[in-house]
């Protein structure tokens, strides 16, 4: 049944309705009203050949569905929640040899050993190395900005975007020459709904297979020789299971967009944030607070949605849902709950206890990364504190137009001259 209160036709995954905002009221509306709500949409918009998904916006069924993979698939129908209309099924079953769309036990195969790369060890191994690396990004910046007329740059180009790229290819051992093919790869994957890229899926298939076929080379030259890295521990690992070359070529390319695109829209969304929240900026610059990372990843909310797929009839939020039919989980309405969070609408960078889900719902699928990109939001936030303390809102931000993405593709800011 559509509910009354929403336009004929609304859709949460609509590209233009994210290119302008993430849909708030309506998200508290269902909340309120129909917290899993069937979303009709037209045959095969989203090019799975159905008529529509189910909306769910509590923070109680979001975290239920992602802990119940046994009844809500990822492998089915991928994670992603809305592709062109124009994408083939064979394209789509290409996408389940990424780990993000695969299901128990071989997703758990596949995540004990990617899991190596990321342990506390190893992550703060690289912290060190990410440290100078936001300050020379942070300088870099500062720098430019001085030697132009009115001190003003695109925070998104020339401060976001770096240091999420650098900690993915110094986790990899990805040699700094061939850094920027990384980032221009893991651009036109995450950016084909948007007209002004002018990238097709097929140009986003392509960038996909380069990845793949990339970090394919990087493991078979791993396996001749290995040195003392996470390539080598993932793909040359005697005795305790590995990654095959064709594996380690799809985990690469999560990487490139669950760990660069996501923290690198984090890092964005916080600095407006901050923009516009004076008080919180000064906060931050006199204090440096520990739980600022989590209020700016619940704040942010960099993946606004994924899917699941239903295995078998059942019921969720008082709705019979049948097999086969397909689950939206929306964070970023799960993030704003009040029944979990008070005042979510207010950004509060001391915001503790922060069950929030940007990371997702918990479960099998939860962030890999994230311990890697909570450190990498505090490295580039105390170095923006130390280097551009001063900073100013030129502009409102220009928004990505993504089906699932909350991303920002310019943010013109300015700092003081002299």
């Amino acid at each position: 049944m559509r509910c009354p209160h929403l336009p004929d036709g609304f859709d949460f995954t609509d590209p233009d309705l994210l290119q302008a905002r993430v849909p708030h009221p309506e998200f508290a509306l269902m909340r309120q009203t129909a917290p899993v709500w069937w979303c009709a949409q037209p045959a095969n918009i989203s090019g799975f050949g159905d008529e529509g998904y189910w909306a769910v916006t509590r923070h109680a069924d979001v975290k239920y569905v992602s802990t119940h993979p046994e009844l809500f698939s990822s492998n089915t129908n991928t994670a992603v929640i809305r592709f062109n209309e124009t994408i083939s099924r064979d394209q789509i079953e290409v996408q389940k040899l990424i780990m993000l769309n695969m299901d128990p036990p071989e997703h758990t195969r596949v995540r004990q050993i990617v899991q190596r790369g990321f342990t506390p060890r190893a992550v703060r191994s690289l912290e060190q190395a990410l440290r100078a690396r936001a300050r020379s990004i942070v300088e870099t910046a500062h720098a430019g900005a001085a030697a132009g007329a009115d001190g003003s740059f695109d925070f998104v180009t020339d401060i976001a975007v770096e240091l999420p790229l650098q900690a993915i290819a110094e986790l990899i051992g990805v040699p700094q020459e061939d850094r920027s093919k990384i980032f221009d790869w893991s651009n036109k994957m995450a950016a084909y709904d948007d007209p002004e890229y002018a990238i097709t899926e097929e140009v986003g298939a392509e960038a996909a297979m380069e990845i793949v076929a990339y970090a394919m080379n990087l493991a078979a030259a791993r396996k001749e020789c290995p040195a003392k890295d996470i390539v080598s521990q993932l793909v040359a690992a005697e005795g305790e299971g590995n990654l095959s070359s064709d594996e380690f070529g799809f985990f690469v390319i999560l990487l490139a967009v669950a760990g660069n695109e996501t923290t690198r829209n984090a890092i964005s969304h916080g600095m407006h944030a901050f923009l516009t929240h004076p008080e919180q900026w000064e906060l931050y610059k006199r204090e440096r607070p520990g739980t600022t990372a989590e209020e700016i990843v619940r704040w942010a909310t960099p993946v606004v949605s994924f899917q699941r797929t239903a295995t078998q009839d059942l019921e969720l939020g008082g709705q019979r849902i049948r097999k086969g039919e397909r689950v939206g989980l929306f964070y970023s309405s799960a993030n704003n709950d009040p029944e979990v969070f008070d005042a979510p609408e207010v950004f509060d960078i001391t915001r503790d206890p922060n069950p929030h889900l940007g990371f997702g719902g918990g479960g099998p699928h939860f962030c890999l990364g994230k311990s890697l990109a909570v450190m990498e939001i505090d490295l580039i936030f105390n170095a923006i504190a130390d280097v551009l303390p001063d900073l100013r809102l030129l502009e409102d931000p220009r928004r990505l137009r993504s089906a699932w993405l909350n991303g920002i593709k310019q943010l013109q800011v300015s700092t003081p001259l002299g």
